[in-house]
């Protein structure tokens, strides 16, 4: 009887089930259960991450196609394709396989151009991924390492795209590994072996194309998988972070689960940005490598432009003057070290080291989790717009002989203005965003005591005429609350208790860096002050009624509103919520709630 149920109780046993115990019993997928319900809050600015990494994967299968077909030799054949124009032509291996690639091979151009505009799209998600992480400060502990592999990796991309664009071997492309060769023979001491190193000898060489080849489909990509796997890791062991709001704390991450809901809207996106890069790839064309003609060494192409991310590179070495040193027999080239080099990497290596730049001035050694709105830190906002700023200018001047012919200027005076700009411009807007950020600092404060602008104006009995303010929701007054004001350092003493402080010149530069960082802030309302604001609404609004009953429905207002029970779209409970925004609240961990510490 035993025997007979036992076998009815396999046979009811479905076939899924029986896979998954089999999977279980030597992968051990059970365990997967807490990542499965892993929550992500839900914000549009999360999305760079994930257009970055589903462009990421777009170019490791476009590129996987497109090496089959790629021969990446400088040995010259000529050409006998299906291009035309280009028959009997003298050329190297890598741009006929190329062409072979974009006129014979099927869907060959196409795949190369959406691997191009893949690249592109990669990059600049990369980068407005990095600014949304030094926006909000979500780069504060525990995540430094983990913002200095993002930096690092957005320096391979650069890198790895200038690989990229340069295989071809046509014109452009040997007009770019040109001037690569002059930044390589500036570096002092060992410039000239690099070089030769690089080339296989003397400029073209033989051998940059192989090497470049390399370092395109091997060694970048498999350094580049390893940190995308790290960083992706890292962000699930740290906890998502996530912007203040009701039930938000420290402690816990409010949104969404993996699934079925977050892998849903993850692949939903995933196509949406397929279907923009392939349709780039149809309807714009990218790179036409036929139109520009093999590399000659002694030929250059006018209105040559890079990809957008090496524009500003570009732009440095065109408004430097040409400085030279002549030292101990040798000459240092400043105009292409220091523009190429130095000015790349001070703007480089303050946004990597910002963090730890921070972390010491401020001394704190907490864990955030919780995201600040630029507004609230208007130095790191309106140094990181500078930065911007600056970048931005060099790309104008790395397309200056394009802006002289498109608007009939001269390409000397568009230089020299974009010269002065450079010292000029990102002061100016670092005063302009910081000034922006602390008033709206203050228009936050006076929404919280006094409400929003209802555009509706009322005449009192006395002849005066006032506007009306409308209370705000819960949300709105968390939101503009909810943000932790960080007090500058109390100025250093020179002695302590009779003995010179050892580490004065030190504490004076910390000092200093926090005045800078924190100095004149604007204050967040307090619970005293929201109460009183709460008491004066009250009264307004029984005078605004002009009649014994409204006066009295107005104080009535008033205090219900101070004691949490108002009505007005859930502001006057917002009272408990101004002194203990950042507090921990303490929520439980409900279905869209990750509470507790990381795993």
């Amino acid at each position: 009887m035993s025997n007979l149920e036992s076998s009815a109780s396999r046979s009811s046993v479905s076939g899924g089930e029986k896979v998954a115990e089999y999977l279980d019993g030597r992968l051990g997928i059970y365990k997967a259960k807490g990542l499965i319900r892993k929550v992500f809050p839900e914000h549009w600015s999360f999305m760079f991450g994930e257009m970055a990494l589903y462009s990421f994967i777009i170019l490791i299968l476009t590129g996987i196609y497109l090496t089959l077909f790629f021969k990446p030799g400088m040995n010259e054949v000529v050409y006998h394709g299906s291009y035309l124009p280009m028959h009997n032509v003298h050329m190297s291996e890598a741009y006929e396989s190329t062409l072979r690639i974009s006129f014979d091979v099927r869907a060959g151009l196409m795949v190369r151009q959406i691997h191009h505009w893949a690249a592109l799209i990669m990059i600049g998600a990369t980068c407005c991924h990095l600014l949304r992480h030094f926006f909000t400060g979500s780069f504060r502990r525990p995540r430094e390492l983990n913002w200095v592999i993002g930096f690092v990796m957005l320096i391979l991309l650069i890198l790895e795209g200038f690989a990229g664009y340069s295989l071809p071997d046509d014109l452009l492309s040997g007009t770019g590994l040109r001037i690569a060769e002059g930044v390589v023979l500036a570096m002092p001491l060992v410039g000239s072996y690099l070089s030769s190193f690089m080339f296989g000898g003397e400029f073209p060489g033989h051998d940059v194309i192989g090497r470049l080849y390399s370092v395109h489909i091997l060694l970048v990509p498999g350094i580049l998988l390893g940190m995308v796997v790290v960083h992706v890791v890292m962000v699930g062991v740290h906890k998502h972070t996530q912007f203040p709001g009701p039930g938000h704390t420290e402690k816990n991450v409010v949104g969404q689960p993996l699934l079925p809901v977050y892998v849903a809207k993850a692949g939903g996106f995933f196509f949406l940005v397929l279907g923009v890069i392939v349709a780039s790839a149809a309807l714009v064309q990218i790179n036409p490598i036929w139109l520009f003609g093999p590399y000659r060494p002694d030929q250059i192409s006018a209105g040559s432009q890079p990809d957008w991310y090496m524009g500003f590179l570009e732009g440095a070495l065109r408004i430097f003057p040409n400085w030279e040193i002549e030292a101990f027999g040798h000459t240092l080239a400043l105009n292409i070290l220091v523009p190429a080099m130095v000015v790349p990497g001070l703007m480089a290596g303050v946004l990597l080291l910002w963090p730890f730049l921070e972390s010491w001035v401020t001394g704190d050694r907490r864990e955030h989790h919780l995201l600040d709105r630029p507004r609230d830190h208007p130095t790191r906002t309106a140094f990181g717009v500078a930065w911007c700023a600056l970048y931005l200018l060099l790309l104008f001047g790395g397309a200056n002989d394009i802006l002289a012919d498109r608007f009939h200027l001269s390409i000397n005076e568009i230089t020299n203005v974009v010269r002065v700009t450079v010292f000029v411009v990102p002061p100016l807007v670092y005063i302009a965003t910081r000034r922006i950020c602390l008033g709206l600092q203050r228009r936050d404060r006076d929404k919280v005591l006094h409400g929003r602008e209802t555009g509706m104006i009322h005449r009192l009995p006395h002849g005066e005429y006032i506007e009306i303010h409308a209370p705000l929701p819960t949300q709105s007054v968390f939101t503009l609350v909810s943000r932790e004001v960080v007090k500058p350092l109390p100025k250093p003493v020179a002695e302590i208790d009779g003995v010179r402080n050892p580490n004065l010149r030190r504490d004076r530069v910390r000092y200093r860096l926090s005045r800078w960082l924190y100095g004149n802030q604007v204050e967040p309302p307090t619970r005293a002050e929201y109460h009183e604001a709460l008491s004066h609404n009250g009264h307004a609004n029984g005078h605004l009624n002009g009649h014994g009953n409204g006066q009295v429905n107005g104080h009535a207002n008033g205090h219900a509103a101070l004691n949490g029970q108002g009505t007005d779209g859930g502001s006057p409970t917002a009272v408990a919520v101004v002194p203990a925004a950042r507090e921990e609240s303490g929520v439980p961990a409900e279905h869209g709630r990750e509470s507790g510490s990381p795993e």
